[in-house]
């Protein structure tokens, strides 16, 4: 499947910035499964200074210097991605409890070794309600891959949907408890529930296909960028997406555009201004299917 996206992201500030850096995490990754067929980041005002470079985890980085006074700053981003990625056979992998020792037992220290994600990061904290909540949805016996996925569609049914119920801050166990959020919340929880029980869970964000097939309903989260989990299966099948918030595998309708530990790893904007009062954002996305 080849997909056009389109993002515009939009600032507007009460009093003008004077300077300002940002990382811009919004290109889609070139991967196994997803290939970046083209790219045009534009930056108004336009940037002083530019440069990209790949981080840690393999995301596309565009570093940007703005030295001239603004009050509004506007960043858009077409891209065409060939998406094609084979459902693996989840009933094939091995078993939560394997899958642990295994990941327990690895020594691989490059970005998709499972070491990285297994423990607390800034955002993510295991905590001994969310680990009670995964060890009653995932059997330790049960292929790990399946496992991931029924753990996923149970966040999706004890979880509402809900935008504007939280905050980019709001804290992982107040969207826990208040059972609704949207689906950087839910990213989250699945995060910090398979970590609880040793499984090791990374945080994606990217693109989802807004326009459904004939007779599928449409995905929740289609209109801004959105946010999965990808679970590592071994050393064989390696890191598998699930997205908590529709209850479904990751496969050709999730763009991937970065990854990392939790969202303060992937977040499409951020960096430093000058600037005094509020600000407003503006954040649209459409993924359109061009074949």
């Amino acid at each position: 499947m080849i997909y056009e996206i389109k993002l515009n992201i939009g600032y507007e500030y009460l009093s003008a910035v004077n300077d300002a850096r940002h990382v811009l995490r919004v290109r889609p990754r070139a991967m196994a499964g997803q290939r970046l067929l083209s790219v045009v980041l534009a930056i108004e005002p336009r940037p002083d200074e530019t440069f990209s470079e790949l981080d840690f985890f393999g995301n596309a980085l565009d570093h940007v210097l703005i030295q001239q006074p603004h009050q509004t700053l506007d960043v858009s981003m077409t891209a065409r991605v060939s998406v094609a990625r084979g459902a693996p056979d989840l009933s094939a992998t091995p078993s939560v409890g394997d899958l642990i020792e295994v990941s327990l037992a690895s020594q691989v220290s490059n970005s998709s070794g499972p070491m990285h994600y297994l423990g607390d990061s800034r955002v993510v904290r295991t905590s001994p309600s969310l680990t009670a909540y995964a060890a009653e949805a995932v059997d330790l016996s049960a292929p790990a891959g399946e496992a991931a996925l029924a753990l996923a569609r149970r966040i999706q049914a004890d979880f509402d949907y809900a935008p504007g119920a939280t905050k980019v801050d709001t804290p992982l166990e107040d969207a826990f408890a208040q059972r609704e959020g949207v689906c950087q919340d839910f990213a989250h929880v699945m995060i910090a529930a398979l970590r609880g029980v040793g499984v090791p869970a990374a945080y994606v964000s990217g693109y989802l296909r807004t326009t459904p097939p004939p007779g599928k309903p449409r995905l929740e989260g289609a209109d801004a960028m959105h946010a999965w989990v990808s679970v590592w299966l071994g050393a064989k099948l390696g890191w598998r997406g699930f997205d908590p918030t529709n209850g479904v595998e990751a496969l050709n309708d999730h763009i991937v555009v970065a990854v990392g530990r939790d969202y303060s790893d992937v977040a499409p904007i951020d960096g430093v201004l000058m600037t005094a009062g509020p600000q407003t954002t503006t954040h649209s996305v459409d993924v359109k299917p061009i074949d």
